[in-house]
Order: C-alpha cells, then sequence, then structure tokens
C-alpha cells in the first residue's frame, strides 16, 4: 500500500484547538469521512479502563449538554491542499541528506512542528507548523536552488538508507526519478507560497 504525504493549510488557532483537541485531526486529514471523526470521538469520549475499575461498573456516562469539543474555524471543504504522492522521502532526502533525521526547518516534512496527540492516521500522527514555522521552511526552500538539490540526488546512498519508495536507482531512460522529485520540489515550493501568502500554518501527514 502506498504511502503518501499530505499537506494542509491551517491557521494558527485551528492548529492550538487541534495541539488541545487531537481527535478534531480527522476533520483536517480526511474531510470526506466525517464517520472517522465521528468514531474518534466517540472513543475518546468512553471511559478508561482505570476510570472504570474505580468508579465501578455502573459509573455514569459523560453528562448529555456539557462541554462539548473544540471547534475549527478551518473549512475542510475548501481549504488549501496538495501531497507529494510518493516523492516526499525521497525529497526530505534532498533537503537534509538524512533518512529520517535532520535540522529544522529543512526536517519540516517529517519532523517539523509539534506532533498532534497520539491519533494515527495511516502512518502515525500528524504533526502541525504554526504560520512562523512555516515560512521559516519555505524561506530555507527557497534558499536552495534546484541545481544544488540536483546534486545532492545519489541514487547508491537512497537505496541504502531505503529511502521509500526505494526506486532511486531505475534507469533515467525508463524511469527519470530525479525529474520525479524535482517536479514535486517545485509543486511543494509552490504550495508553500500559497500558504505563506495567506499567514497560515500546515498539518502534515502521512496516509
Amino acid at each position: 500500500m502506498s504511502m503518501i504525504l499530505g499537506l494542509v493549510a491551517v491557521g494558527d488557532a485551528d492548529i492550538e484547538r487541534l495541539l488541545a483537541d487531537p481527535v478534531l485531526v480527522w476533520r483536517v486529514v480526511s474531510p470526506d469521512n466525517p464517520e472517522l471523526y465521528e468514531q474518534a470521538r466517540k472513543a475518546a469520549r468512553r471511559p478508561s479502563l482505570f476510570g472504570r475499575l474505580f468508579r465501578g461498573s455502573k459509573a455514569a456516562a459523560p453528562a448529555e449538554g456539557g462541554p462539548g469539543p473544540a471547534e475549527l474555524a478551518f473549512d475542510a471543504a475548501t481549504g488549501l491542499r496538495t501531497d507529494l504522492e510518493k516523492s516526499w522521502h525521497g525529497i526530505h532526502y534532498l533537503l537534509t541528506g538524512t533518512a529520517w533525521e535532520g535540522d529544522p526547518p529543512l526536517n519540516f516534512l517529517l519532523l517539523g512542528g509539534r506532533v498532534v496527540g497520539d491519533i494515527d492516521v495511516g502512518y502515525g500522527p500528524a504533526h502541525a507548523l504554526t504560520a512562523a514555522e512555516t515560512r521559516s521552511a519555505s524561506d530555507a526552500l527557497g534558499r536552495l536552488g534546484d541545481e544544488e538539490l540536483r546534486g545532492r540526488f545519489d541514487p547508491a546512498a537512497m537505496m541504502k538508507r531505503k529511502i521509500y519508495p526505494e526506486i532511486w536507482d531505475r534507469d533515467p531512460d525508463e524511469d527519470d526519478t530525479l525529474e520525479y522529485l524535482m517536479e514535486n520540489v517545485g509543486a511543494l515550493r509552490e504550495f508553500l507560497a500559497q500558504v505563506v501568502g495567506r499567514s497560515q500554518g500546515l498539518v502534515v501527514y502521512i496516509s
């Protein structure tokens, strides 16, 4: 099954709501499937095993009409979003020279910002970058020219480090994987510029 990295533009106020109430992340990463959010919300309302043991088997359910979960100002239907298909790990390698590490802000695709709770949205939790962190990532990427990034492409090293999807040593006459990466780098540059222009941050996830 493919691993796709998605990015969604979200304002700072909504990022704080997500961090305070991580179940809301489903409204951002999967707006077309509201059942995922509802199921996660119901699961979050269930009393824990610890709570059941110490309250007894007849413990009351949470009161109806009490304080509800936070809501997002974010409009999932019109939110600015994109994905990097299966190029994300290769781009991370070009930006950082590492498989899973790297220094900020260029490690933003995998490690930027703060983790949104422990909600597994496909391949681990999402993470959220504020508008300032997103601008910093965009500026850092802007300082790297395409030729410099091309010069960092090392198929042998990428295969050795198991950079997903491990296609980098293919014959470029048959499958030009470097051009595939650079096309997605270009798309990422344009997307970040739009997000920064809106003074928004990002939610980044792999599904």
